[in-house]
């Protein structure tokens, strides 16, 4: 009982220091969301160039996308023109940071972690993408696929409305699970591991970053949900530097990653990008060990969690407030998966003019759809076939609903594969 009551109270501490600066970057998310025109993106990355590299590198730094979004958003880039080199460039950086954990690593790790932490994810994402450019002789300036897009399509509602929707509804729903598991396990570990614990037995900070590193790469773990964990790690003794390489590996690589990009990319790209992250995790975590005052990020972490801490920036009934809302949301994002769920079954397909569609009904199996982002992919891509006038992808059921006639399969399944997905035959009825 003694453990569980400690379990609430470290898992409350955590969810009240974040959440302010989580609702915050929900909402800088959704105006980032409503505000980047895919077509001028494609155009700047589309060269094989050192210019179309940093551009993405830039690009992929604010957008709050984790492993699960940024793969297909990556890949819609490759096909729609840009270079191998800016696409793996904006698949490194992206997955690293973004607005919402950014203002997350604030709150926890302090302005320094805050503010090196994005500077690291570009510079990473710059060196693959250079590499890339180097060492790929194949990589000649790449010519659209002409099936496959990215794009919302029309869309009838206002700005505020699209705004608001995609931060605290379709992105929350992207990551609310990961946000949940995130601070699950910091509060597991703030109770379970004794203080001080990797001073005592594991103080060498060459292996607490190499034993961060090969846990972080075959896992799954976003980038605003590795924030506390990496937090409640520096409190029980690890150094800043290993808690870097968990921020910067931990996002970008896992093992559904890795075998993606490996597909799309090719095997020698795929090490590329490996090595990278592997290379300059460990380079930026010895900068850190070595050249940086430890206690710049030690002491902020320890004055965040002390319970009457003279350091506090925003007033409690704030951080109380934001952490119910986060509450409500979190629920009413499970609420809509339920109800969808449910009307799943029930709901009859309709054009733009609530007419009942007559068109040849048709049911795929989509493996690999994890988030809004793939279904968003899934479904703008498989519109763009001819004969297709009408796509609804479950994310739930991994099935894709198609409307229309003379459906080529053999074009289906060449864009679902050629998006990173896995294409898995017509559904017997």
């Amino acid at each position: 009982m003694e453990y569980l009551t400690k379990f609430i109270f470290e898992f409350v501490k955590i969810l009240n220091e974040m959440s302010p600066y989580l609702l915050f970057g929900f909402l800088i998310a959704g105006v980032l969301y409503v505000s980047f025109s895919q077509k001028r993106i494609n155009y700047h990355l589309g060269k094989k160039n050192i210019a179309s590299v940093i551009k993405a590198a830039i690009l992929g730094v604010p957008l709050p996308l984790c492993s699960c979004g940024v793969i297909p958003t990556g890949i819609s880039l490759y096909k729609n023109g840009a270079s191998k080199g800016a696409s793996v460039s904006f698949l490194i950086s992206t997955p690293q940071t973004g607005v919402d954990s950014i203002m997350i690593t604030y709150s926890l790790l302090g302005l320094p972690f805050a503010i090196i932490r994005p500077i690291i994810a570009l510079i990473t994402g710059f060196l693959g993408g250079l590499f890339i450019n180097i060492f790929d002789k194949r990589n000649p300036e790449n010519i659209p696929e002409k099936h496959i897009v990215e794009g919302s399509g029309k869309n009838k509602h206002n700005i505020f409305y699209r705004l608001f929707k995609y931060a605290f509804v379709d992105f929350l729903e992207d990551i609310a699970k990961w946000l949940l598991i995130g601070l699950l396990a910091a509060a597991a570990i703030a109770v379970i591991i004794p203080d001080n614990f990797f001073t005592t037995y594991l103080s060498n900070s060459y292996l607490n970053m190499l034993i961060m590193l090969v846990a972080s790469i075959p896992l799954y773990v976003c980038a605003t949900a590795s924030v506390p964990i990496a937090a409640i790690l520096i409190l029980k003794g690890i150094s800043p530097g290993a808690a870097l390489v968990f921020l910067m590996a931990g996002p970008a690589t896992n093992a559904a990653t890795i075998t993606v990009i490996s597909k799309v990319f090719g095997k020698k790209n795929s090490i590329i990008y490996l090595s990278t992250i592997i290379v300059s995790a460990f380079l930026f975590g010895t900068i850190i060990n070595e050249f940086i005052p430890q206690h710049l990020f030690i002491d902020y972490v320890s004055n965040q969690f002390t319970q009457h801490s003279n350091h506090e920036i925003l007033p409690y009934w704030l951080k109380v407030s934001s952490s119910i809302i986060l509450f409500i949301l979190i629920i009413n994002v499970y609420l809509r998966k339920y109800i969808l769920r449910r009307k799943t079954n029930l709901a009859t397909p309709r054009n733009s003019d609530n007419q009942v569609h007559k068109l040849n009904e048709t049911k795929i199996i989509v493996e690999g759809m994890t988030c809004n982002q793939c279904k968003s992919n899934i479904e703008n891509n498989l519109i763009s076939l001819q004969g297709i006038e009408n796509a609804t992808a479950d994310l739930h059921k991994s099935i894709v609903t198609l409307y229309g006639k003379d459906i080529n399969f053999d074009k289906i399944k060449d864009t679902v594969d050629g998006l990173g997905y896995k294409y898995g035959g017509k559904l017997l009825n």
